[in-house]
């Protein structure tokens, strides 16, 4: 399934396109404002005393995408595709959410951005695996950044997570 790929990309092409209209290349990484990030939310704490979790993997995806808006183009495979804004705080006042999906999952989870069309909350988990939270339940999007990115752009619909 490496058709749609091209050598000097780790995205499918419609994916790379997407990223590169925003503003992404390879090798970005603005870890300054992934630390701003980073201390923003480590020191807020919601008025019920939750926190949020801050890790590596977290940090490593703001460095990366963090600020980007993302607009797809085309329609989706299965799905319509999602427009996000990587910006973890988005998620600044899910704490308990967040640590609430991150205790079913045994894990800790931190935000990554929104889907601005649905107002998904986009996170991540301290393994890089990506999820989305909105009215309708929580999704898995892909063990990494790279394939939750292309499932969103693609338009590929993500699996519902199920309670325990």
């Amino acid at each position: 399934m490496h058709t749609d790929r091209t050598s000097t990309t780790r995205f499918p092409v419609p994916v790379d396109a997407a990223l590169r209209a925003a503003g992404w290349q390879p090798g970005r990484w603005d870890i300054k404002q992934a630390e701003i990030w980073a201390d923003t939310l480590r020191e807020h704490t919601s008025p019920a005393g939750h926190t949020h979790a801050v890790f590596p993997a977290a940090v490593e995806a703001w460095a990366e995408f963090g600020g980007l808006h993302i607009t797809p183009t085309g329609p989706g495979r299965q799905v319509a595709p999602a427009a996000v804004h990587f910006d973890p705080l988005h998620g600044l006042h899910m704490a308990r959410t967040l640590g609430d999906l991150g205790r079913a999952l045994d894990t800790e989870v931190c935000p990554l951005g929104t889907e601005t069309d649905t107002q998904s909350l986009l996170a991540i988990d301290t393994e890089g695996r990506v999820y989305a939270l909105d009215h309708t339940g929580d999704w898995y999007l892909g063990p990494d950044i790279d394939q939750a990115l292309a499932g969103l752009v693609a338009g590929i619909e993500p699996v519902r997570l199920t309670a325990g």
